[in-house]
């Protein structure tokens, strides 16, 4: 749409500091005196550049606490900083190469490596915002303070709404409250409902840049989310009539499977510099004939494809087993509560792994840009 010079990271303080005001104007918050106490809120440099979008009510009372030193938070929040670390220069930057080979050659590619590199950037855009937020609570956490969770294992939802419940929680918490809500949320007739949930997607993809692949992206979202809740009873029915509420295990993982597969849909106009590209890589998603395409990408940028593949994967179902794991009810981090000698070893075992597998080149955060 345009292309205009912005700060580092102005969206997300700039939400910040408009959720403020509003708390204030309805009284929900008693404005804040102290200068000091104010400009840190608006300018905690864990969050400062990409979140999570704190409320002062959260924050506010924490700055005034007093600060006493806290070995349990020390090492919560340097484990947090570690595999956060992990989770960017070794996951996601290792995936963006990968990723980026393809997406900025839109034309060269066809079948196989534009799917594997749509399903690498889901992982790759998760691993990189999720890794900077592990980064931010961790640092925040060994200075006292407590920031709000932003993911919650987005891949395993087992609906689009499911999916904003766990992805990105800061944001869209923020429009539901400040957004959503004002417009009337589900308190008004059918097709009102259906238009407030539209609006807050496109203003939340709006949100990412102005670009019309942004929007396209929050349009796809608002078109899911509404065909979820319009079809929620048509849906149980048909569940009921085929007998699969008999196997609710088998019904979850065939729900998380589709959601997945509609999330990397969004991911590849997301990704894509235009939505001709984005196109034009939709056009290219056919023929799949041949399988050993898929290594193509990786000669561009690295050497040895094949190995190459076989750790993006391996890494990608690492991160898949260890979030299985929470979702079961594993405490996080659980390898950390294990006995000492156990501990440091993977202590040794992440950072030998930053230090030998993470990318050397310099890759900034993709949510920098926003």
């Amino acid at each position: 749409l345009v292309e205009v010079l912005l700060p580092v990271g102005i969206s997300f303080y700039t939400f910040q500091i408009i959720g403020y005001s509003i708390d204030v104007y309805r009284r929900r918050l008693e404005p804040e005196r102290h200068l000091g106490y104010f400009a840190l809120f608006v300018a905690f440099f864990p969050q400062l550049v990409a979140g999570p979008i704190e409320r002062a009510a959260h924050m506010l009372p924490q700055f005034r606490r007093r600060f006493e030193l806290d070995a349990a938070r020390l090492t919560g929040g340097l484990q947090l900083v570690l595999w956060g670390l992990f989770k960017k220069v070794v996951i996601a930057d290792r995936l963006g190469l990968y990723v980026d080979a393809v997406y900025n050659q839109p034309t060269t590619y066809t079948g196989w490596p534009i799917w594997v590199a749509t399903f690498f950037f889901a992982f790759q855009i998760y691993c990189d915002f999720s890794g900077y937020t592990d980064i931010a609570l961790g640092l925040a956490r060994m200075m006292g303070f407590d920031l709000m969770e932003n993911f919650k294992q987005p891949y395993f939802a087992a609906s689009p709404v499911d999916f904003w419940r766990r992805w990105h929680i800061s944001l869209s918490t923020w429009f539901r409250d400040y957004l959503y809500i004002p417009l009337g949320g589900n308190r008004v007739t059918v097709s009102r409902w259906y238009a407030n949930l539209f609006i807050v997607f496109l203003v939340s993809g709006l949100w990412h840049g102005a670009n019309w692949t942004f929007v396209v992206w929050g349009g796809l979202h608002g078109l899911y989310v509404i065909v979820e809740v319009a079809t929620q009873g048509v849906r149980a029915g048909w569940n009921r009539r085929l007998g699969l509420n008999r196997w609710p295990g088998l019904l979850t993982v065939g729900s998380r499977l589709l959601t997945f597969s509609l999330i990397c849909l969004t991911w590849l106009f997301f990704r894509a510099n235009s939505v001709g590209d984005a196109l034009t890589l939709l056009a290219h998603l056919r023929p799949l004939a041949n399988p050993a395409e898929i290594n193509a990408p990786w000669l561009t940028v690295v050497d040895h494809p094949a190995q190459q593949m076989a750790l993006a994967v391996g890494l990608i179902l690492l991160l898949l087993v260890i979030q299985w794991g929470q979702v079961r009810g594993w405490s996080w981090p659980v390898i950390f509560l294990r006995p000492v000698w156990l501990r440091w070893a993977t202590y040794l075992i992440l950072v030998l792994s930053i230090l030998n597998l993470g990318i050397a080149s310099e890759v900034p955060f993709i949510y920098f840009q926003f």
